[in-house]
Parts: structure tokens; C-alpha cells; sequence
């Protein structure tokens, strides 16, 4: 290809020249995949006389062309000879690279590239990389520990197969980069300390991510993790030299990579002793793979990791040195997991108080960031408030994390000790008064603690008080922020059940937050709402805001379309949930409402992206957040939308203000989708499931959402069928006459059935979930998709055995079962021509029937009956001769399944009353952790922290044994595994009883409901049976007396059911 014409191609897309612009991308994606397009380019990239930005963009097209096409999957292949020219051009490009942003791009070529072809198929990067990080030119050296970063960025999480090729790169390279390491923290660096940093980040940050998921047995050795520990603790201690700064203001010391640097050392330091370094803390499947390191690390490493963050913590505390916010959070995290084990703690106690006191407190006064977000951007600093505890990269998140974790693990040690520097910080010292930036850390500590000081025995009775005493005339302080906090200290205290003794405290409170409504300030009058969402389940609290309900909702719309909040969303659900009677009549105005606010946050969403798009703008880390807010703020709009549907929950009709919100609904619902704001198609389909279920039909403007469903699936939502498939099956259901009159409509339920089976980007529960979508093709479109059922029926087998799980298997099974519900003569007819035949069929149905597990769920029980009702009445001449023999044997197969069949629905019963059982409250209810030993408060602490990572290292452990087995079953043989696993008779088996290689259940289905469920089995039997020994009393003889006594027993009970209901035959 041409060098100049690339060049120029690629300059024209900064053009301003639209049209020009546009002309030029056309064209590169043109020739974007032919062969020499990627050898040219590197030619280009690498001459330094063409401009830099041309050179730039060509190097980010590049890395989109490699990741995406590199793969062995991928539909735009490189070609080979392209391949091997970018793995000879990429390491001598990303040494030379002239930028940060060019490098990172080559570092992405890289990376895709290892994953695909290294070791195998690129042997000679490593021997290259060891040449580079002994180079004496420092720019290679830079260009080996980026290289040598990516290859453990592939292997973060190393499988079986990886895992050894790891350990050899481990061993050869890790103690070269350790060495550098130590070069660049000496008295006599190679390069100055801030240059230096770059090369440490780097080090640093390959060994944490070396160590994320496992650490080698080389890596515990005292000659590996002696080393590079000092090296952790040399870049920790490090200190910039006299008359050296680094540049910026903080905000960029926090990214520049001296700070980097140190941040990955703590974060290292910190996995190292979390993971692997604490004895009574290591998941059991873990212990014998790391006791004894743990043993060793937890004596000897651990304190001295404490006496350095110790060291840092109190040269920050005096103002002798900055710490980065990362860095600080990184330390609290460390102090809290201290806190846990034993051993640590006797480090840590002593100094727990003081660190509560000038380490905490500090990080959670009302500072200047916050003041000047709290006068000039006050909706920023209500989002960010409200995401204070929860930013967990933050020290503030950390702080709060620290003392949470003091006061519930230590309790007896420490929880006094800190609600007594509450009492300290909110009375003052002397005659002075606290400050109010003091008592607002001092709150903010209690509502941290919230839960733990209502779940105290001793605390709790005094803080009614505590509330009157230093809460209460906070809501007359002429300082908003302290306005503020004390509605937010009222709400998470009220969160927990605290109840007021004294009547007049109550109402005190109560009037104030209503009064706090009104404030002048935001976000005073936002944490007023989220206070009262909270009190308003108190009956007299409600009786009160009656007389007022219709002005403190329009304050609450007011509110949530100022900020976009979805804790307001919530508070509103509350509301509504609460006043439900008297909001009702106006429902469809409430919904109206909502709407509006929800086209509103959709159009900003989408036209922002529009504008970035436009520009040309990559998404930056504060659009991101932006485009968050958006999204989670359409969250709770849509969530409070489904609080005003559940109202209609006890009307037993479907009335006209039903109808009139739907008409609402409909048109966000396809703004949603249209705009494919995959965030919200749960909630998108969850309204259109819900609307047609509720009102038991299709109106019009619903059916333009059918079609876009389908458009979505077959293209950027081919993941969403699980949330796709109850609107589907409603459309099928209650739309019956519009698919009849309309085919189309049928095709594309067929489709989506079919791909749902065959599509390779998809698995098992999408075709589980195709399954169902074809059911309820076959029991409400009878006699209308004739055709089909051969089609069905080959896919169904041939899916079928592509999988063993046992959920598809059933699921499988019930699609034949329905299609001979459906019409028998004709499914048996497909069947001979299928994989196996009818009879292969047959021998895993009635296996199934006999088998406990084989029909598990009551709909595969009732639907078996029925189809072998469909059987029974069906013209014996029509039976293939495989299956002749066994006709007698319907009967009896029947009754194999009404034995189960009592059994089976109490099961059902039971857990759909579980299912249906509000359980949440008795969650709140639960401990907190379990602590110490009863007769060691210094003893190690076993929390449910401890308990969920045991859990996740079991699981873990048993997936990688499973799938060790099954390497190794292929390693022994393919042809071998599966002439061992087949079963001689052909009978379907849904699992090994007892095996490893399949713990699946098959759950009962709540979420969709069938054409068949109020089918009565029994009597649908019984008029069969019935009608048979009339219409064929030949066969009636033939199914009857192959019974044995067991079995004709059974027969007359079945007979002789007693109903309550009538039975409900469905209409062909």
C-alpha cells in the first residue's frame, strides 16, 4: 500500500472539513483489512518526519485492528503475513514510542497479541524481554517492564494450563526486575527520583499483579520475598530530595508516578498480609498452600509493614509529609484488617484510640473541598455525600470502614472508646465551644456506627438523650451543613428502629425535619426527604403528614429532578408505599409525573452522548460518572414507577387508571429500548411483562415493542433473552389473534427460538430460555406453526446433545412433549426422521417418568400427562411400528407420574411460599459478625467476612478440580470419556447420582405462566380414559389390562379423584 496515501487518509480525519472527514474514515475502513494495510502503517509509525498527531491516530487505529482482529474467532482476521509483522515491528515501536498515550496503545498491541499467541507461537518475547530489562539504554529497559507487565496481566488468573508457564517467567525475570527495583530506590539512582518513579510504578505494579490470584512456591521463599519487601518498604519510605517538588498542584500529585509508586506498594504490601499472610485468616482450601508462609509472614513481615504505615501515618499527622488519598485509604484498610487477627491487633491496640482521634476525625470534618462544594455546586455535593461511605477508593470510605470495624469486632476494647471521643468532640474542650466542623465528624462517626449503637443494649437506651442533647438544636444552627447532619443523623438512627420514650421529643423532631423541607439550603432539604422516608411508617407520623401529602410529594418531585438522586427515588417509593390508598386516585398523575422526569434525564443522557460523539471525544473518568448518575437516576425513576403499578396489586379488576398508566408507560418503555440503554432493559421488559400480564391482553401501541424486541435480540441484546422471554411469552399468550392474523409475528418467535439453540456466542440458559419461547408458541398457537414442528424437533435433538446439563436436558424433553401435545401424528412423523427415531425419544421420556428426577417440576409432570393424553386419543394406524410394541404402555406411564405427582406440587407449594415471603426484615435482624471468643476479646476474629471468602476459596478450589477432571478426561481420550459416560440402554439420565461432574437442581419456574396451568391433569385423564373406551375400545383393552395389580390400584384412585374445580380444558 501506499505510504503517502495512508498518511494523507489518515491526516484528513482531523480535517474540518466535514464532509472530507467523513470521506477518509470511509476509506480507511475500506481498505482496513487487506493485506499489507498493517505492514505499511508500521512503516509509517515508525518514521519520524510524518506528524506526530497523524502518527497518533494511526497507532490507536492500529491497536482497535489488533484487538479486534487477532483472535482465532475473530470475522476480521489479520492476514498471516501481517501477523508476523506486527510481532517484529511491536517491541522496537513501543521502545522508541515518543508519548505516554502512543505507548499505551502499543502495550494494548501487545497484550492482545501475548493472549493469543504466547508462548507457542511467539517463543522468541521472552528471551527478547530479558534482553531489554539488562539493556544499558533505559528506554529499552522501560520497554521490557511494560512488556513484561502485559504478559502478567494475561496470566493474572491462571488457569491450569498457565499457570506453569507463569512460574517459569517468574523465575527468570522477577529477580532482574526486583534488582532495577532496588537501583532506582538507592543513594545513587540512575535517573533522578521523579523519572526514576515511572520505572518503579511499573515493577511494582507486574509483582501485585503477579501475586492477585496465587502466589508461587518461588515467591515465598525468603529469597524472593525478602527482596522485593524491601523494596516495598524502601518506595514507602522514599522521600523526594531536599529542593526537589513534584509539579502540579495535589491533584496532580495524586496521579504523577512517584505517588503511583508508593500506591502499589501498599496495595502490595496489603494483598501480600490479606491474602496470604494471616494464618487463622486463610480460606481453608487455601491453608495447606499457604500456612506456612502465613505463619512465617504474620511473625516476622506483618509488623514490620505496621511499623512503617505506623511511621507514615504519624510524619502525615504532624504535617511532615503529603500522602496521597489512595495511599491513606490503602493504610486505614490495612489498620482495619489488623484489627482481626490476633496477633495484629496486640500491635494495633495501643494505638487504636490515637488513630481513631487524629487519623479519623481529621478525614471526616467538613473541609474546604466540601464547603465549596456545599455553596457553589450543592447537587454535586449531595451525590457525592450520599456516596461518602460507599466510594471505596476514598479515605473517608476507609476511615468510616476502620472504625466500623473496631466498634463491632472489638467492641469491649474500643466501641466505648470512641463513642466517648464523640461525647469529647461535640461538647468542646473547656469554655471553648466545639467547632462545627468538629461536631460534624463527631455525627458523621455516628451515623457511621448507626447500626452497632442501636444493636448495643447498654448504648441504645441513652441516645434519645444523646439526640435531644447535641442533634436536636443543630436544626436551628444558622451553619446549613450542621442542618444537614442533623437530618442525616435522624435518618440512619431511625433506619435502625430507634424509638422515642418521650412524646414531645418525638414531635419536636418530627416538625423539624418537616420545617427542614423548606430550607434554604439543597441539600438540607434532601436529607429532610430521606429523614422523613424513614419515619414515616411511625402511624402517628403519618397521620400527621396526611393534611400535607399532596405538597411533600410535589417537594420530593421537585427535589429528585433537581439532583437526579436515586435515594430520592426511594424515598418517594417509600411515600407511596406508605399513602398507597390516598395516592391511588391519583396514580396516573403521579405516573405522568415520573415520566416526564424520565424522558427528561434520557433526552440529557442521550444528548451529551450525541455531543461526545460528535466531537470525537474519548468517554472521560467525570462523563463516566455523569452518564453513572444519569443512569442509576433512570433507575429510580423506573423503580418508584413499579411502586405506583404494585398499588393496583389488591384491585381485583383492571380499571380505567390501569389503562390510562400504561398508555403512559409504553412510550418510555420504547424510548428505552430504542436507545438502547442496556442498564434499563431489565426494567423495560419487567413493565412490559408486567402491563400485559395485569391487564390480560395487547393493546396497540404495545405491539411496536414486540418488533423492537426482536430487532434487539438478533442484534446488540442477544444477552438479554432472560429478560426478554415473560414479555415474549405474554405476547404469545394474550395476543393470539395478532399473531394468527399476522405471521410475521410468528416468524420471528421462531427465529429467535432457533437462535437461541444454534447461536455460538450463546449457552445453555439462553437455549433453556429458547425452550420456553417455543412452548409457548406450541400451547397457544395450536394448528398454526405446523410446519414448524419438524424444524423444532431437529433442533431441539441436536441442541440437546450438545449439552449434558440437566436443565436443558428436561427442558429439551418438554419442547418434544409439548410438540405431542401440540399434534401427536405430526411430531411422530418428524421424530422418525430425527436423530435416533421415535424410539430413542421415547426410551428418555418414560425413563424420565420412572425416574424420581427425571420430570422434576410439577409443569413437566402435568404436561406429560396431557401429551400422553394427546397420544391415547391419536389413530393407532398412525403409530410407527418402533413404537407399537410399547403403546400399551401409556397408561401406565401415566401413573408413574400421577404417583409423583401429590409430592411434587407440595414441593411447588412450599417454595412458592417461600418465594413469596418477605424475609427482609428478619435480615436487619441478623448479627452483625461474630466476634472474638467470649473469653478472649483479644482473640482472633472470625467474622462474615472470613465466612464469604471461605465460601468464594471452595468454590474456586472445586471449579478448578472439575476442570482438571475434564482436561484430563480429554487428555485420556475424547472417543474413550464418551463410550464411558454413554448409557447402554439409551434411557435419559439428567445426572450422575452422586457425581462431581454435575450439581445442578432444576428449579421450579414462577416467572412465566403457561396455557396448561389450570389444566386439571386428573380430569383430563380421566375424560381420556374415558373417551377411549369408546372411541377405541381395542387399545382401551390393550392400555388396561397390561396394568398390574399395583398399577390398576393406582388406576381407580386416579379415576376417582375428587376435584374442587372443574377441569379447564384448553381450547385447540
Amino acid at each position: 500500500m501506499d505510504a503517502q496515501v495512508l498518511t494523507n487518509l489518515f491526516a484528513t480525519t482531523f480535517s474540518a472539513d466535514t464532509t472530507a472527514r467523513k470521506a477518509a474514515e470511509v476509506e480507511i475502513k475500506n481498505v482496513g483489512q487487506q493485506e499489507g494495510m498493517i505492514s505499511a502503517l508500521l512503516q509509517i509509525i515508525a518514521n519520524n518526519n510524518v506528524d506526530l498527531t497523524t502518527r497518533q491516530a494511526m497507532v490507536v487505529w492500529l491497536k482497535n485492528r489488533v484487538v479486534n482482529g487477532y483472535g482465532k474467532d475473530s470475522s476480521t482476521p489479520i492476514p498471516p503475513s501481517d501477523r508476523v509483522a506486527i510481532k517484529q515491528g511491536i517491541v522496537p515501536l513501543l521502545i522508541a514510542a515518543p508519548s505516554r498515550s502512543i505507548r499505551v496503545q502499543f502495550a494494548a498491541i501487545v497484550k492482545a497479541i501475548i493472549n493469543e499467541d504466547f508462548p507457542d507461537q511467539w517463543p522468541e518475547l521472552l528471551p527478547t524481554v530479558a534482553s531489554l530489562l539488562t539493556s544499558e539504554d533505559l528506554a529499552a529497559v522501560y520497554g521490557g517492564l511494560l512488556i513484561i507487565l502485559e504478559i502478567t496481566k494475561v496470566y493474572k488468573y491462571k488457569t491450569p494450563s498457565k499457570e506453569k508457564v507463569f512460574l517459569q517467567i517468574i523465575e527468570r525475570t522477577f529477580p532482574t526486575l526486583v534488582t532495577l527495583g532496588q537501583k532506582f530506590t538507592s543513594a545513587n539512582p540512575p535517573i533522578s527520583p521523579l523519572e526514576g518513579a515511572e520505572f518503579l510504578h511499573v515493577i511494582i505494579k507486574t509483582y501485585v499483579t503477579s501475586i492477585y490470584s496465587g502466589i508461587s512456591k518461588h515467591q515465598q521463599t525468603s529469597e524472593s520475598i525478602v527482596p522485593w519487601g524491601t523494596l516495598l518498604f524502601q518506595t514507602i519510605n522514599q522521600q523526594l530530595p531536599a529542593g526537589v517538588a513534584l509539579p502540579g498542584d495535589k491533584s496532580d500529585w495524586e496521579k504523577h508516578a512517584w505517588w503511583k509508586a508508593k500506591k502499589w506498594s501498599y496495595r502490595t504490601l496489603n494483598r501480600l498480609f490479606e491474602r496470604y499472610g494471616s494464618p487463622t485468616h486463610i480460606p481453608k482450601p487455601m491453608k495447606k498452600q499457604y500456612g506456612d508462609f502465613a505463619k512465617n509472614f504474620v511473625t516476622t513481615f506483618a509488623p514490620e509493614i505496621f511499623g512503617v504505615y505506623l511511621k507514615q501515618i504519624e510524619l502525615f499527622i504532624e504535617n511532615q509529609v503529603w500522602m496521597s488519598d489512595k495511599c491513606l485509604n490503602l493504610v486505614f484498610n490495612f489498620f482495619g484488617f489488623c484489627v482481626k487477627p490476633k496477633t495484629t491487633w496486640e500491635m494495633l491496640k495501643p494505638h487504636a484510640q490515637t488513630l481513631v482521634s487524629r487519623l479519623v476525625f481529621p478525614q471526616l470534618r467538613f473541609d474546604h473541598g466540601k464547603a465549596e462544594l456545599y455553596e457553589h455546586d450543592p447537587v454535586q455535593y449531595v451525590r457525592e455525600s450520599s456516596e461518602d461511605f460507599e466510594d471505596y477508593g476514598s479515605p473517608r470510605a476507609a476511615a468510616v470502614g476502620f472504625v466500623h470495624t473496631l466498634a463491632t469486632t472489638r467492641t469491649k476494647t474500643a466501641f466505648m472508646g470512641i463513642l466517648e471521643l464523640v461525647n469529647q468532640a461535640l461538647k468542646g474542650t473547656g469554655q471553648a465551644p466545639a467547632a462545627a466542623e468538629d461536631k460534624f465528624a463527631a455525627l458523621q462517626i455516628v451515623i457511621a456506627l448507626a447500626e452497632v449503637i442501636m444493636k448495643n443494649d447498654e448504648v441504645k437506651p441513652a441516645m434519645e438523650t444523646f439526640v435531644v442533647t447535641y442533634v436536636l438544636p443543630e436544626f436551628s444552627s444558622n451553619i446549613g451543613f450542621m442542618r444537614e447532619i442533623a437530618c442525616q443523623v435522624v435518618e440512619r438512627l431511625s433506619a435502625w428502629n430507634f424509638e422515642w420514650k418521650d412524646p414531645k421529643n418525638h414531635e419536636a423532631t418530627f416538625r423539624a425535619l418537616v420545617a427542614a423541607l423548606n430550607d434554604r439550603d439543597l441539600p438540607v432539604r434532601v436529607q429532610a426527604a430521606l429523614a422523613l422516608g424513614t419515619i414515616v411508617h411511625d402511624s402517628d407520623v403519618r397521620q400527621a403528614l396526611l393534611p400535607n401529602l399532596s405538597q411533600i410529594m410535589q417537594d420530593l418531585f421537585k427535589l429528585t429532578d433537581e439532583t437526579d438522586l436515586d435515594a430520592l427515588s426511594n424515598c418517594m417509593e417509600t411515600f407511596i408505599e406508605e399513602f398507597k390508598d390516598e395516592l391511588l386516585p391519583v396514580a396516573p398523575q403521579l405516573v405522568a409525573r415520573l415520566c416526564e422526569s424520565y424522558n427528561r434525564v434520557l433526552e440529557e443522557q442521550a444528548a451529551k452522548a450525541d455531543a461526545e460523539a460528535e466531537a470525537g471525544d474519548l468517554e472521560t473518568d467525570a462523563s463516566k460518572l455523569d452518564t453513572d448518575d444519569k443512569t442509576m437516576a433512570l433507575m429510580g425513576i423506573t423503580k418508584t414507577i413499579a411502586t405506583v403499578l404494585a398499588c393496583f396489586d389488591e384491585t381485583e379488576e383492571v380499571d380505567s387508571r390501569f389503562l390510562e398508566i400504561q398508555e403512559l408507560i409504553i412510550p418510555i418503555v420504547t424510548a428505552t429500548l430504542k436507545s438502547q440503554v442496556i442498564e434499563l432493559y431489565d426494567q423495560a421488559w419487567e413493565f412490559v411483562d408486567n402491563l400485559t400480564f395485569r391487564s390480560r391482553k395487547i393493546v396497540p401501541n404495545m405491539w411496536p415493542i414486540y418488533k423492537i424486541t426482536y430487532d434487539l435480540f438478533k442484534g446488540p441484546a442477544i444477552d438479554y433473552l432472560d429478560e426478554m422471554l415473560p414479555p415474549l411469552c405474554n405476547f404469545l399468550m394474550f395476543g393470539k389473534e395478532a399473531f394468527v392474523q399476522n405471521p410475521e409475528y410468528i416468524r420471528m418467535a421462531l427465529d429467535i427460538f432457533i437462535t437461541s439453540l444454534t447461536n455460538d456466542h450463546l449457552g445453555d440458559v439462553d437455549a433453556i430460555n429458547g425452550f420456553k419461547l417455543v412452548e409457548a408458541v406450541l400451547l397457544n398457537l395450536k394448528g398454526q406453526v405446523n410446519d414448524a414442528v419438524p424444524t423444532i424437533i431437529n433442533a431441539t435433538v441436536t441442541r440437546m446433545g450438545k449439552s449434558e446439563s440437566p436443565n436443558l436436558q428436561i427442558a429439551g424433553l418438554d419442547t418434544i412433549i409439548n410438540c405431542i401435545y401440540y399434534n401427536p401424528i405430526l411430531t411422530l412423523q418428524a421424530l422418525e426422521h430425527a436423530q435416533g427415531g421415535s424410539r430413542a425419544f421415547f426410551d428418555k421420556w418414560f425413563a424420565a417418568m420412572n425416574s424420581p428426577k427425571g420430570l422434576p417440576r410439577v409443569h413437566d409432570k402435568r404436561l406429560s400427562i396431557l401429551a400422553l393424553c394427546e397420544l391415547l386419543k391419536m389413530d393407532t394406524n398412525a403409530v410407527p411400528p418402533a413404537l407399537k410394541e410399547g403403546w400399551s404402555t401409556l397408561v401406565a406411564g401415566a401413573l408413574a407420574i400421577f404417583k409423583e405427582l401429590p409430592e411434587a406440587e407440595d414441593r411447588r407449594a412450599a417454595l412458592l411460599e417461600e418465594y413469596e415471603d418477605d424475609s427482609s426484615e428478619e435480615d436487619m435482624e441478623e448479627d452483625l459478625v461474630v466476634g472474638p471468643p467470649a473469653d478472649d476479646e483479644d482473640g482472633d476474629v472470625f467474622d462474615e467476612e472470613t465466612a464469604y471468602l471461605d465460601m468464594l476459596a471452595e468454590e474456586h478450589a472445586r471449579l478448578r478440580a472439575k476442570q482438571a477432571k475434564r482436561i484430563a478426561k480429554l487428555t485420556q481420550g475424547a472417543e474413550g470419556a464418551i463410550a464411558a459416560d454413554d448409557d447402554e440402554d439409551g434411557e435419559y439420565q439428567p445426572s450422575e447420582s452422586g457425581s462431581d461432574e454435575s450439581e445442578e437442581t432444576v428449579p421450579e419456574d414462577f416467572s412465566v405462566e403457561t396455557a396448561i396451568d389450570e389444566v386439571d391433569p386428573y380430569s383430563y385423564f380421566k375424560q381420556t380414559l374415558t373417551g377411549l373406551q369408546t372411541s377405541n375400545p381395542v387399545l382401551y383393552q390393550a392400555v388396561t389390562t397390561s396394568l398390574n395389580v399395583d398399577q390398576q390400584t393406582e388406576l381407580m384412585e386416579v379415576m376417582n379423584h375428587e376435584e374442587e374445580a372443574e377441569a379447564v380444558v384448553p381450547s385447540s
